[in-house]
């Protein structure tokens, strides 16, 4: 017996209908059924985060999502966030504070970073950046760079909307 179902979701601005296992989760969607790869796996479990994409706009561990619970939602990845070859401002100010190293986390930080920036209307503290990326594991950076990251991130997105 068939018991797949046909989602509609669109990912990073195109609109995708497959059809696919009730069980498959948001991750392995993302990875097989769309080779988009930036969304790490790490723990499987949705402890470590190294999953996390944009889901309507709000951080979700895509490991921990089943793929037909995306059915209608728009998601986003770290592949969405650059045009072409130009950089993301976030991306942008990972790169110039070395806000990364073996890169495993960078995705979920970014896009984490990306959800913060974006849903509050204020600037943030250090301390709030913290608090805000406190569900992802990092084993190499000890958060520091990246912190720097996503606070310099938030001076270029607030100089590019005065622009």
């Amino acid at each position: 017996m068939n018991n797949k179902r046909v989602i509609e979701v669109t990912v990073n601005g195109t609109r995708y209908e497959r059809l696919v296992e009730p069980r498959l989760t948001l991750a392995d969607f993302l990875r097989e059924e769309l080779h988009l790869t930036g969304t790490h796996l790490g723990c499987e479990h949705g402890v470590c985060g190294a999953c996390t994409v944009l889901v309507n706009g709000r951080s979700v561990r895509s490991c921990l999502m089943f793929a037909v619970q995306a059915h209608g939602a728009s998601v986003e990845t770290v592949e969405g966030l650059s045009n072409g070859e130009q950089l993301h401002p976030i991306q942008e100010a990972f790169w110039e504070n070395h806000g990364l190293q073996c890169g495993f986390c960078t995705p979920a930080m970014i896009l984490r970073a990306k959800e913060m920036l974006t849903c509050c209307d204020r600037p943030l503290t250090r301390d709030e950046v913290r608090e805000g990326i406190s569900g992802i594991l990092c084993r190499c950076t000890g958060y520091q760079n990246i912190v720097t990251s996503i606070l310099a991130a938030q001076e270029k997105l607030k100089r590019e909307v005065g622009d």
